[in-house]
């Protein structure tokens, strides 16, 4: 329950299914950022062997503790309920669809936020990782992903066929970013930021897939055409010191903020000029979204699901992932062009509506009725 997209996806599905319809459980493994608004949500229940690293002692005892909780709730309804189980990320995605097949499941659902498995890897770890992806596709009624470049990956490597998944954008509540509750200037101030300087920013989870020592070196970049400007650093990470050496090796300590986890990313993104996203993969990052909803451009790595948010030139820049002095003249261009600057705000705040988490909620509804329908049940029974 890190602060993150498919854990934030998650909790808003869990709360906002409707209730006549689903009876919903949510598992997850102890601790992260938003693991006492799972607690507090009500039906939770924790694997305490779930962690997010391998450890494969205890990932088996994670798999047979998932069994044990799925059997339980499948006792306490009638049998003629069914049952959905629908996982999330990868390694919960593993160990949660085989435990919903052991434990006599038949509808298996599974969301592909950006896959486990990446060019980054030593050849032999992402080709592991991908035959336990196939395997384990055998077992798993539907595909859902976030954007449309991770179905197209999922269907060349035949992880699924086209006819076995959908795309479903990961939601935001589009009005919450449009209208916070709080001015620029009072957002500046509690930053201790004049209202008049160039403010950037990368809103982030700190680890090797966002690249953030990228964003550093960016910054540095920036720096020398725009001194004035400041960087914002959201987010925290294992690379967190990495980072902050990083800062002091370039003297960036009074221009770079880190702001570790927030959770008032719409009044920081009023507070903002730029958004930067240095990603070397991805699904399609709700930050995308959230800035357009917002009204700021993007500068960002044209890496898998981006371009279907972002379009090139209209509501952001997208350049390959390691182009750092491509993105800081992008970077460098729209702060030295306010009127570009807000035009591309605006464009991007035209086109957010597919990413209205009410689309999301809906979408989601209708897959599971659909699900239903095709193994028999009709809609009075709740599942």
């Amino acid at each position: 329950m890190e602060l993150g997209g498919a854990q934030q996806n998650t909790l808003h599905t869990v709360s906002h299914l409707n209730p006549k319809k689903f009876q919903v459980y949510l598992i997850t493994g102890p601790g992260g950022e938003l693991y006492e608004k799972a607690l507090s949500w009500g039906n939770t229940l924790v694997a305490q062997n779930l962690v997010r690293e391998i450890r494969p002692l205890q990932d088996l005892k994670a798999f047979f503790q998932l069994c044990r909780m799925l059997k339980a709730i499948k006792a306490t309804h009638p049998v003629a309920a069914p049952v959905i189980v629908h996982t999330h990320s990868s390694k919960a995605g593993i160990l949660g669809r085989w435990a919903a097949r052991c434990s006599a499941i038949h509808i298996i659902v599974h969301s592909i936020h950006g896959f486990g498995f990446h060019d980054h890897q030593p050849w032999w770890i992402r080709k592991i990782f991908i035959s336990v992806e196939k395997l384990t596709s055998r077992i798993t009624t539907k595909f859902i992903t976030v954007s449309k470049a991770n179905k197209e990956q999922g269907c060349a490597l035949h992880l699924f066929s086209p006819d076995n998944v959908v795309v479903i954008r990961s939601g935001i509540d589009i009005p919450h970013f449009q209208r916070p509750q709080i001015s620029k200037g009072d957002v500046r101030a509690g930053l201790s930021l004049s209202p008049a300087v160039p403010v950037v920013a990368m809103i982030a989870c700190l680890k090797p897939q966002k690249a953030p020592l990228d964003f550093i070196r960016i910054c540095d970049l920036v720096r020398k055409a725009l001194p004035e400007a400041h960087y914002l650093l959201v987010g925290d990470g294992v690379l967190r010191e990495a980072v902050e050496r990083e800062i002091e090796k370039r003297h960036l300590q009074q221009r770079v903020h880190l702001l570790g986890w927030r959770q008032d990313i719409a009044h920081l993104l009023q507070a903002i000029d730029v958004l930067v996203l240095t990603s070397r993969w991805e699904g399609l990052p709700r930050v995308f979204p959230q800035a357009m909803a917002a009204g700021v451009p993007i500068v960002a790595t044209r890496v898998d699901g981006a371009p279907e948010a972002i379009m090139d030139g209209v509501n952001g820049f997208l350049l390959p992932s390691g182009d750092l002095p491509g993105m800081a003249q992008k970077i460098i261009f729209l702060l030295e062009n306010p009127f570009q600057t807000r035009n591309m705000g605006q464009q991007g705040a035209k086109i957010v509506a597919e990413f209205d988490i009410k689309k999301m909620m809906q979408q989601q509804e209708a897959l599971y009725e659909e699900l239903l329908a095709a193994r028999g049940y009709t809609a009075p029974n709740k599942a």
